[in-house]
């Protein structure tokens, strides 16, 4: 086994095409391995072995990872969800201390990824556009007065993943009650435009962006893109690399872009696959393959931009049915 080029994907959940396009490139060079904390993780039952794990804010969570590690010679390790993304940047060092590679930006990019307001800041300070946001209520009262802001406006936490707990509110009123009820809140713009994402692969070897893919979304379920078709802007990729450059990226990145009046605005970025991913791979954008030959120790060659326009996508619902599982209810 000595080779062997085993993956490990934590948090899998209802992520199945992440698995079945890691096994898909892996082939026979090595063994995909998944984890959850639930046995009801659809996607547990695509790779080719799988552990159920304890909580992720469970005690001694990140030994038990480490040891899954070892004992089974992983080469690298990725997250699909967004807290556990801190903790591998934050312990990258113990795992390459035992040979696994985390796919991961350095835990400062991660942390500021969470913190909407940090990175509002960071794109204003690097003259990049962005969504006018707000922590400071009165600041934003005074704005509205001088029509630099109007409503609708959003109201969502200043940590937050998921599009979990965001308000659309059209008066003082509605803010005044949001934040009297709720810490760490901010308001935001409400973007009026064309939203568009981007996959984005930087070679964690070179640390230059190798592919960036492109699409309009069309329409959004829960926070994720439902539909959406593949487009090609040299401005937008322009934007992208500078930005991916300037703040340090490494490994997979999601980027969220609004196009207002021929401007592109960055919004957020989640630095892990995003749930559109299957787009771009679908698309020939093999971003797996690109974690493969990292792994191996080879630099990617640049396919920016190598792939078709007009390409759409479509998610759907699949089911997973097991046999003879015991639940216990508690």
């Amino acid at each position: 086994m000595g080779n062997d080029l085993n993956i490990l994907i934590l948090s899998c959940g209802t992520r199945n095409k992440i698995v079945q396009y890691f096994k898909k490139e892996l082939g026979s060079n090595g063994l995909v391995i998944a984890t959850d904390c639930s046995d009801l993780a659809p996607a547990l039952y695509e790779a080719d072995k799988h552990f159920i794990v304890p909580r992720m804010g469970d005690e001694g969570y990140l030994d038990v990872i480490l040891s899954i590690c070892k004992e089974n010679n992983i080469k690298a390790v990725l997250s699909l969800i967004d807290p556990e993304l801190s903790l591998l940047a934050e312990h990258k060092q113990a795992f390459l201390d035992i040979g696994t590679m985390p796919i991961i930006s350095d835990s400062d990019v991660v942390d500021m990824c969470f913190d909407k307001y940090k990175m509002f800041e960071f794109l204003v300070q690097n003259g990049f556009q962005t969504v006018k946001s707000y922590v400071d209520k009165e600041q934003f009262y005074m704005d509205v007065e001088a029509g630099i802001i109007n409503y609708p406006v959003f109201v969502k936490p200043v940590q937050g993943s998921a599009s979990i707990n965001i308000s659309k509110v059209t008066s003082k009123e509605e803010i005044e009650l949001l934040f009297s009820r709720f810490d760490n809140l901010m308001i935001q713009e409400f973007m009026d435009g064309t939203e568009y994402g981007a996959d984005v692969y930087i070679d964690m070897i070179s640390g230059e962006p190798v592919s960036i893919f492109t699409k309009v979304k069309l329409k959004m379920r829960a926070g994720e893109t439902d539909k959406s078709v593949s487009i090609k802007d040299k401005q937008l990729f322009e934007l992208i690399k500078k930005f991916v450059k300037v703040i340090g990226f490494k490994g997979i990145i999601d980027i969220d872009i609004f196009k207002i009046k021929g401007e592109y605005y960055i919004s957020e970025v989640n630095p892990r696959f995003g749930g559109g991913y299957p787009h771009a791979y679908e698309s020939g954008i093999n971003m797996p393959e690109m974690i493969i030959n990292n792994i191996n120790g080879n630099m990617n060659v640049n396919v920016i931009g190598e792939y078709e326009e007009g390409i759409n996508m479509m998610k759907f619902n699949e089911i997973k049915v097991m046999r003879n599982k015991v639940i216990a209810f508690r």
